[in-house]
């Protein structure tokens, strides 16, 4: 790693104990103008579960108690019953956001694909970083900020393979900005992190709010896209 991105990766938690996890739960809500132009309901204290080492995720009660959808990164999703059974599964979610519906609705798989790989993608950064294939670039600072190019591997999902990411003086995330391609490939976004707080080793943002991002890389904060505040999580160690 490089001087910087060591001292990123120390700033969220250090390497060493990144590494002796295996995955995190969170408690989260979500809302925002995505969730209404795409007739998907606002999330309140859902709980999900995160896997460290490779895109999986589950979230539970969702969409209805008992329920669980399951991701995969871009093989597969799923929703599960209480004992397990697969009530709906899609293979290949990524590509479904190509049809013309899409643009106006989206279904629950749809929003387990999308909340999956965007909650991943956001909870492990900058570790994610790490990941093979990942390539960053220190860009000159802006404004303060060190900023860094990332480009991600077509292995990874994330919202789109080039992605800019800001932190701050004490090497926290403040900023990154992609676009978020499975909406379109004019939706680019300015995504802010603030209120850090620790959970045991590790040190996180708790409030998310997501801009369309403008021209001169203004951020148009009238409209808030994805609002997310993360109530809780809890880091759980990897068994031997």
């Amino acid at each position: 790693m490089s001087e910087i991105l060591t001292k990123i990766i120390d700033a969220h938690g250090g390497l060493d104990y990144w590494r002796s996890l295996d995955r995190i739960e969170i408690e989260m809500s979500a809302s925002g103008f995505l969730f209404t132009s795409k007739g998907v309901p606002p999330l309140s204290h859902v709980r999900m579960t995160l896997c460290t080492t490779r895109p999986e995720v589950a979230m539970h009660d969702y969409p209805a108690p008992g329920q669980t959808t399951r991701f995969f990164g871009d093989e597969r999703v799923e929703i599960v019953d209480a004992s397990g059974k697969v009530l709906q599964s899609r293979s290949r979610p990524r590509e479904a956001f190509r049809q013309l519906c899409r643009f106006f609705r989206w279904d629950t798989l749809d929003f387990a694909y999308f909340s999956g790989y965007a909650m991943w993608g956001y909870m492990t950064a900058p570790f994610l970083f790490l990941h093979e294939g990942v390539e960053v670039a220190e860009v000159a600072a802006t404004g303060g900020y060190t900023k860094l190019a990332v480009k991600f591997p077509q292995t990874l999902p994330v919202h789109s393979a080039l992605q800019e990411f800001y932190f701050d003086q004490e090497h926290h995330l403040h900023r990154l900005d992609y676009t978020a391609e499975v909406v379109g490939s004019w939706a680019n976004a300015a995504h802010f992190c603030d209120s850090y707080r620790q959970f045991s080793g590790l040190s996180l943002p708790t409030r998310r709010r997501v801009y369309p991002k403008l021209l001169f890389n203004q951020p148009m904060k009238l409209l808030t896209l994805v609002a997310i505040d993360i109530h809780d999580v809890v880091p759980h160690l990897a068994t031997s």
